[in-house]
């Protein structure tokens, strides 16, 4: 060891709305989900995922989230 510390840049942390959050959650998983090879209703899907982000906005929206 030379002596010498190696010193790391500090981690740059994206502060994200829960919603945003959510929806790049859900986006992973459905196309974890669509490339898994199993059987999939990717309309359903689609169809909880918007029913959860339009309530997670609009809890947001209400100052709860």
């Amino acid at each position: 060891m030379s002596g010498e510390e190696q010193v790391n840049p500090p981690v740059t942390l994206t502060v994200t709305s829960p919603s945003e959050a959510f929806a790049s959650y859900c986006m992973a998983e459905f196309e974890r989900r669509r490339n898994s090879g199993e059987a999939f209703d990717e309309p359903a899907y689609r169809d909880a995922m918007n029913l959860a982000l339009e309530k997670i906005r609009a809890l947001e929206e209400e100052g709860y989230a």
